[in-house]
């Protein structure tokens, strides 16, 4: 009788927060590893009761921050996705997380002497930002060799498999008559990866050992940049039904940041004046009677997140139009 595989529970977490306009993730490094990694630990029962405090005391240990807001993502645990052929040790299944939090100068310096980083969200998933309008490299390099990857017959399911390959990449993507979808952020990451795009696929060694395109963002270690992926679908689709995007708010701001913050996560701009009516007609915010000095300009309105909005209604969020 073949022996039970060893099994190791790791718990990983996508903390986020915001640094002006720009997303931040933070990552940490391990010693002997080029790439950087999300934050991650192994789940202990004999010393925590939940996976939950199980990663905030990780996390803690790791990066010197305190979390507040925080939620389960996803269970990762394909074969080969942390662990290589020939590894010694047990299978690790990773429990992913989101956090977010606030950038603070006290909680930075405290980081930065743990040896974490925050980096921009968007360096790791540089075709997802379009608020400089369309990135490049997606007509550039993405679509092309997706588009080659779809046609190629090379499994044994031929015909079938080149038609869930182009269906899948005009969903991913919003191809033809297909609409762009924001929260698809895993499904194109994941293309990327079966296509071989991306340096993980190299380092989990789906594929020989060549040269891969940079600029299709940086890499992490294991199967890292597949959980901040799904981080950012879920913050995405979040945002929209519930009032997490406070949570990466200073306790008073203007609109203006507040729109700012919504179109980084969105990866788009959108129209001042319709989200200025979608945030005051959904109730979200509340004057503060002070205003905020702004560089050539009158004085903004501070504003708050009124909180009894969550009692008043079951799905408070923004309903942000697609793209």
């Amino acid at each position: 009788m073949t022996a039970s595989p060893e099994i190791e529970i790791g718990l990983n977490a996508a903390i986020v927060a915001m640094a002006g306009h720009t997303p931040r993730l933070l990552v940490v490094q391990e010693n002997g590893n080029r790439l950087e990694g999300l934050p991650f630990g192994p789940f202990d029962p004999t010393r925590h009761r939940t996976m939950e405090m199980s990663l905030r005391d990780t996390v803690e240990a790791q990066t010197a921050l305190d979390l507040g807001y925080i939620e389960q993502l996803y269970t990762f645990g394909d074969r080969g996705r942390h662990k290589q052929p020939g590894d010694r040790g047990p299978h690790v299944v990773s429990v992913g997380y989101l956090a977010l939090t606030r950038m603070e100068d006290e909680q930075t310096q405290r980081l930065e002497a743990s040896g974490a980083k925050w980096r921009d969200w968007y360096g790791f998933l540089p075709w997802e930002d379009f608020r400089d309008g369309r990135p490049a490299l997606l007509d550039r390099v993405i679509l092309p060799a997706l588009a080659s990857w779809a046609e190629g017959n090379d499994s044994s399911d031929g015909d079938q498999r080149q038609v869930s390959r182009k269906s899948r990449l005009k969903l991913a993507f919003g191809l033809e008559d297909f609409p762009f979808d924001d929260e698809r952020v895993l499904d194109r990451y994941e293309l990327l990866y079966e296509a071989g795009l991306v340096e993980e696929a190299v380092l989990d060694g789906r594929l020989a050992r060549r040269q891969t395109d940079s600029s299709l963002g940086i890499a992490m270690r294991h199967d890292h940049r597949r959980i901040a992926a799904t981080a950012l679908a879920r913050l995405r689709s979040k945002i929209k039904y519930r009032p997490v995007v406070f949570e990466l708010m200073p306790p008073q701001f203007t609109l203006t940041e507040l729109q700012m913050t919504v179109e980084a996560i969105a990866g788009r701009h959108l129209h001042k004046q319709n989200f200025r009516r979608l945030v005051e007609g959904a109730e979200l915010v509340e004057p503060t009677g002070v205003t905020k000095a702004a560089t050539g300009g009158r004085p903004a309105a501070l504003f708050r997140f009124r909180r009894q909005i969550l009692e008043e209604r079951p799905a408070p969020g923004l309903k942000l139009g697609g793209r």
